[in-house]
């Protein structure tokens, strides 16, 4: 029992180890700037603040929009711009629809992740908005996979049986689209399951048509994508854990692009033609 000293005075048993206590919590707090404690289960990390600007600006150069001072403003970006490029680059209507797929499914990825983490940031006492946002962010990285995939199941010759992945990659994306509007935030490690099998099975096919152009640069693409779902699963561990893999998803998805974009879309009689 504490002796009923004055508080601080010296030789005091509460004051004098009021003095530590107080500056070990600072201590523990401080690094709380950068990093918070990891979720429970079933539940969504919360960031800091840092975090919190980290993971919206990691994003919004990919997609053009900029948070700035409460005010959000769209500018001409890369991956638009890349997706018109491949459109115009299209020499069929074939070319061009699969342009599409894969240009908004890129942009879209970019757009609701960015707005969600302004959202989760600035208007986190919308929770409605903001846990809606995060289904969307979620949902779209099925609906990204799927389109990551679609210029190469599309525009490359496949084999009978490997063609049916042209639609059953879509089957799986609306799959994974239902899982997080019922399970949402509930299990985890099924998700990233989900995610890593959805992103891995359409890889199977690809490997194994005739013309392997680019398939070099998608391994590479899909070896980013997997050393950044490091990040993914180590919020309240790792500082700035989800900003990192939005930079290993930048990234993964501009390499994936350059392939699709040298291999599927310019011969290599232009690309020399140009050098």
């Amino acid at each position: 029992m504490c002796r009923p000293v004055a508080l601080g005075s010296p030789g005091s048993g509460c004051g004098a180890a009021s003095a530590p206590s107080a500056v070990s919590e600072r201590r523990a707090a401080a690094p709380r700037r950068f990093m918070n404690h990891p979720a429970p289960a079933n539940s969504r990390y919360k960031p800091t603040c840092y975090e919190h600007a980290a993971n919206c600006y990691t994003h919004a150069p990919f997609h053009g929009i900029v948070y700035r001072y409460k005010k959000t403003q769209f500018l001409i970006v890369p991956a638009i711009v890349g997706s018109a490029l491949l459109h115009r680059l299209s020499d069929d209507r074939w070319e061009k629809i699969t342009a599409w797929i894969y240009g908004m499914g890129l942009c879209a990825l970019f757009i609701v992740s960015t707005v969600f983490h302004i959202v989760s940031w600035k208007k986190s006492h919308l929770r409605t908005m903001e846990h809606c946002f995060h289904m969307c962010d979620r949902m779209m990285i099925y609906v990204f996979i799927a389109a990551s995939y679609a210029p190469w199941l599309n525009l490359r010759e496949l084999g009978p049986l490997a063609s049916h992945m042209r639609w059953f990659i879509w089957l799986m994306a609306a799959g994974g689209t239902v899982y997080v509007f019922l399970y949402h935030e509930k299990y985890k490690i099924v998700e990233l399951f989900f995610y890593l099998a959805m992103g891995f099975s359409p890889a199977l096919v690809v490997t194994s048509m005739s013309n392997t152009e680019g398939l070099e640069e998608v391994a590479w693409g899909g070896l980013i994508y997997c050393l950044g779902v490091v990040f993914f699963k180590s919020d309240g561990v790792i500082p700035f854990a989800h900003a990192i893999w939005h930079v290993f998803v930048a990234t993964a998805a501009a390499v994936h692009y350059y392939a699709i974009w040298k291999y599927l879309y310019r011969s290599p009689a232009d690309i020399i033609r140009h050098l």
